[in-house]
């Protein structure tokens, strides 16, 4: 009995050591990250966006690679699109295609966060 629940432990242990839960996206972190955007989006940073701004939208982009964190960063461009009065729809909408950027979530305040997969 001793030799078989040990072999059981020693079983989870090596599955648990092998399966990673999946890093969480945080409105924080997305927020942060997207902070060199705002003046773009906001119609004050010019008809680009900045290198900075860029380099921002591939790193939220590598945030989601799994359709709930997809979907949690979804929730998050919301809510911080929402945030933002001022914020200029037609540049968050096109902000990944002029930073070369293919996102699979887009950057909507109405965007329907459950259809993303």
């Amino acid at each position: 009995m001793k030799g078989s629940m040990i072999a059981v432990i020693a079983i989870l242990a090596i599955i648990s050591s092998v399966v990673q839960p999946g890093q969480a996206v945080s409105c924080g972190q997305v927020d942060a990250a997207l902070i060199p955007c705002v003046s773009y989006l906001t119609g004050r940073g010019g008809d680009s966006p900045s290198p900075g701004c860029c380099a921002a939208v591939k790193t939220v982009k590598g945030m989601a690679q799994s359709t709930p964190d997809k979907r949690a960063l979804c929730s998050c461009l919301k809510a911080a699109a929402n945030n933002y009065a001022d914020l200029k729809d037609a540049a968050a909408q096109s902000l990944p295609a002029k930073c070369s950027v293919q996102m699979d979530v887009p950057i909507s305040r109405s965007v329907d966060c459950d259809k993303i997969v």
